[in-house]
């Protein structure tokens, strides 16, 4: 077995829990900060023929460092194409990309994203940054994993605005929506835990719990009930050489942190 690191951070432990779920020979549709380090993460690791792809346009580079933004320079560096987000974009509507990462601000019990307003749309406490291309990668990828805080302001009973669907109000919504069958939500990654969604019900499901986290704990971060199987893993935390990989991609520590 690979030594495990003895200290790490939560920055650390979700980087590493991220990678793991990249399979070797899939694409990946990645955006600025944790997703691009898990990515890179999972490509010098078990997935060297992970192909990369970025919103701005870089398909396949092999990143030296982790770069400021999604249209930096070093996301072409070694790349198959120097493209568009025009191309990529079609790309992943055609079905092309297999995974892609999102953020969110708000997610309820289907998976359904909010990253536009709080409150009323009309009147919102707070207006958010909005969709970008996470409508389109939530709505098109096969697999979406999501990256966010949980706390029961961010897991809600539904969210105030849906800007990338999930699995909308339960089992067949999607498809009757028109969205590719197979496609949605996969996975949900949080400080507390990893979760999946029922096969059959379509429902937030918890997976994993990370060191340390208990089934209180993830239950009083959630305004809505969390599906806990038999069954619940604990994450495995990062190893001496994942530790090591993640300072020598992100060295400045912009996202991973000294």
């Amino acid at each position: 077995m690979p030594e495990q690191a003895t200290t790490y951070t939560p920055t650390e432990l979700l980087a590493c829990v991220a990678a793991r779920l990249l399979e070797d020979k899939k694409s990946v549709f990645v955006g600025t900060g944790l997703p691009m380090i898990a990515a890179m993460l999972a490509q010098r690791t078990h997935a060297p023929n992970l192909l990369i792809i970025f919103e701005a346009g870089g398909v396949g580079p092999q990143v030296p460092v982790l770069p400021i933004s999604v249209g930096d320079a070093r996301t072409f560096y070694k790349a198959v194409a120097a493209s568009s987000m025009h191309d990529v974009m079609s790309a992943g509507q055609a079905g092309y990309v297999d995974y892609g990462f999102l953020g969110a601000a708000m997610i309820d019990r289907y998976g359904n994203i909010n990253t536009t307003v709080i409150g009323d749309w009309e009147l919102p406490k707070v207006r958010l940054p909005g969709s970008g291309g996470a409508n389109d990668i939530g709505s098109f990828c096969p697999r979406t994993i999501i990256i966010m805080r949980q706390d029961e302001r961010r897991f809600v009973e539904k969210v105030d605005f849906i800007t990338t669907p999930g699995y909308l109000d339960g089992p067949g919504a999607r498809e009757r929506a028109g969205l590719p069958t197979g496609s949605g939500p996969y996975r949900v990654i949080t400080q507390l835990g990893v979760y999946g969604f029922d096969a059959q019900t379509k429902r937030l499901q918890l997976l994993a719990r990370h060191p340390g986290i208990t089934l209180e704990d993830i239950q009083a971060n959630s305004s809505f009930e969390i599906l806990v199987p038999e069954k619940v893993e604990v994450t495995r935390p990062p190893t001496v050489e994942e530790q090591r990989l993640l300072h020598e991609i992100d060295p400045t520590g912009m996202a991973i942190g000294k």
